[in-house]
């Protein structure tokens, strides 16, 4: 059995289509195929049910799929390990970050990193909040960065960055020439929101709650996957939202955003990493460079 085979079992078993595997892996379809058919006849064994044109893990299969992702996980562990002791001349690092941060924060971080260890290749995943706590949780991730709060004992969370959050609307709208102040005001409007998940998501509701307002006695008018996806609503006129100055300064500079005067509180951006787990000098210079003390880790 070889650490090869393992990694185009695993490719076919989440994907659950030789073809997609395949392609994935850069291999040919015969490549892939083979591949499995070799774990299975050597150990008499059937991992795959063919149903019709998909294939499904079999009982035995789903057991073995933990296991050869564990095997993966310590050999990448492995070779994490080799690759510090080169130093930072090579390398890699696995960032996830939730839409707020990943989007607007991070890319200057990882700008300011890649000019100091060119050699070491950056990879970033988007998700929201709950998202990319569960990839630092699984170690799919080395790092996350988030805006929103996690509850998880293997997880250590430092803040490391402040965020103010600003209501904004389109221009013309009537909180433009007189803001809101009750929470009968805030229920006359209608909302966009971020989707359940999100820290932006999360810190809404709390502000809801501290403003007195009821859950469910706000109109939400549209529940949205991404930030970009709330900005365009609010700018068409659909209503209005809390949002990152981060996110909306570019709209609001441009005018078609308008910046309603209306008391928010500063929420923290976080970083998440996992308590356990080994952490590399290029975690380590990346979380150095984040705190702004690069140069002292």
């Amino acid at each position: 059995m070889t650490l090869e085979q393992l990694r185009i079992f695993v490719a076919v078993a989440e994907r659950e289509h030789v073809t997609q595997a395949a392609q994935a892996l850069n291999l040919t379809q015969s490549a892939t195929s083979a591949a499995v058919s070799a774990l299975e006849a050597r150990y008499q064994t059937k991992l795959f049910d063919r149903v019709g044109r998909r294939i499904v893990l079999t009982d035995a299969g789903r057991i073995f799929l933990s296991e050869a992702r564990a095997v993966l996980a310590r050999a990448g562990s492995a070779e994490v390990v080799l690759a510090d002791l080169a130093g930072l001349k090579r390398g890699s690092l696995k960032l996830a970050g939730s839409q707020t941060v990943a989007n607007y924060w991070l890319p200057i971080i990882a700008h300011g990193f890649q000019s100091r260890f060119p050699g070491v290749a950056l990879a970033i995943t988007i998700g929201n909040t709950e998202t990319v706590a569960a990839q630092i949780h699984d170690g799919s991730a080395d790092l996350g960065f988030v805006e929103g709060e996690v509850d998880d004992p293997a997880l250590a969370i430092e803040p490391v960055a402040e965020d103010e959050l600003v209501l904004v609307a389109a221009p013309g709208h009537p909180w433009t020439v007189v803001p809101p102040s009750t929470s009968e005001d805030l229920k006359s409007q209608r909302w966009i929101v971020r989707e359940q998940g999100s820290g932006t998501r999360a810190h809404f509701e709390a502000i809801r709650a501290l403003r007195g307002v009821e859950t469910g006695s706000l109109d939400i008018a549209l529940e949205l996957p991404s930030n970009e996806s709330v900005r365009a609503a609010v700018e068409a006129g659909a209503g209005v939202a809390i949002m990152s100055r981060l996110v909306a300064h570019a709209s609001l500079k441009a005018g078609t955003l308008v910046a309603i005067d209306f008391a928010l509180p500063t929420r923290s951006f976080f970083v998440l990493r996992h308590k356990e787990r080994y952490a590399t000098r290029a975690a380590r210079e990346f979380l150095a460079l984040v705190r702004g003390d690069a140069g002292n880790s």
